[in-house]
């Protein structure tokens, strides 16, 4: 991992590198000069499109290392060569980054953690379910980070803006309305919405920050803070037209969710249950 480009920069390693925001951060983590590797558990994966992902990787001198978050001493071996262990693993792994801080512990070395999390600040918010298992899991990595005394930096980049903004935060569809646009609630309350690439750049500039260690770092552009309805309003601007506004009040939106958890939990699909705790 060591390079004569990166001496100075802290050593990273990327857990969780080929997946949707930690392609970001692993391409940062190149670009700002950081000797960086990324776990993987297949170093020349059959899927074209992983493969190409791990070749762009090493275009950009980042080291491949196979591994597995669920094989401790490959796990280690990993550890051993960072200074600096970020995780970018899914909302299903989340609970295991236990295995991570455990590694991390046993090393010993590490300087700094990042666990999973580049949302909203899972100790101050009041989400409704499935959210608010999912925060609540999170929190608890939190937790056993503090009580093993592991150094750590908390990203809240709040929305992904390529993921959000794209569709205009309309459930299931991946281009702007160009007719008719829903609204949950009244729409007037902001959020903050932060472009992938900026949530691995501060990620990344974070790393040897000392005003960052042991702190939340929060990603909040105060010109991407921007209600429902404001974006709304941008998008008609620039499409020339107005849009139909369907409101879903809070409490119509509220009783949706728990028929759709019933329904999901009920015909077996895992992923939602599994927030809820497990299958019902």
């Amino acid at each position: 991992m060591a390079s004569a480009a990166g001496e100075g920069r802290s050593r990273v390693l990327v857990i969780g590198g080929t997946g949707y925001i930690g392609r970001f951060i692993v391409a940062a983590s190149a670009r700002e000069g950081h000797p960086t590797a990324v776990l993987v558990r297949d170093a020349a994966p059959a899927d074209p499109a992983k493969a190409a992902v791990l070749q762009g990787f090493r275009d950009a001198g980042v080291a491949i290392v196979e591994g597995d978050m669920y094989d401790h001493e490959s796990l280690v071996t990993a550890i051993k060569s960072a200074d600096v262990v970020i995780s970018a693993v899914g909302y299903q792994q989340l609970p295991d980054q236990t295995l991570i801080i455990s590694a991390i512990k046993e090393v010993g070395h590490v300087k700094r953690f990042f666990p999973s999390e580049y949302g909203n600040d899972v100790d101050r918010n009041h989400a409704v379910e499935p959210a608010k298992t999912v925060f609540g899991g999170k929190a608890r990595i939190r937790r056993a980070i503090e009580a093993e005394g592991i150094p750590y930096t908390y990203v809240s980049s709040n929305f992904f803006a390529g993921r959000f903004l794209r569709s205009l935060a309309q459930i299931g569809v991946t281009e702007p309305p160009t007719e008719k646009v829903l609204i949950m609630g009244d729409g007037n309350v902001k959020g903050v919405f932060t472009a992938e690439e900026d949530v691995g750049t501060y990620t990344i500039k974070a790393v040897d920050d000392p005003r960052t260690l042991n702190k939340i770092l929060y990603l909040r552009p105060p010109s991407n803070t921007l209600s429902h309805n404001e974006l709304v309003s941008l998008w008609e601007k620039k499409l020339g037209k107005t849009l139909e506004r369907v409101y879903l009040p809070e409490d119509e939106l509220l009783k949706k969710i728990q028929v759709v958890r019933a329904a999901e939990c009920t015909t077996g699909n895992q992923p939602l249950c599994l927030v809820e705790g497990g299958p019902h």
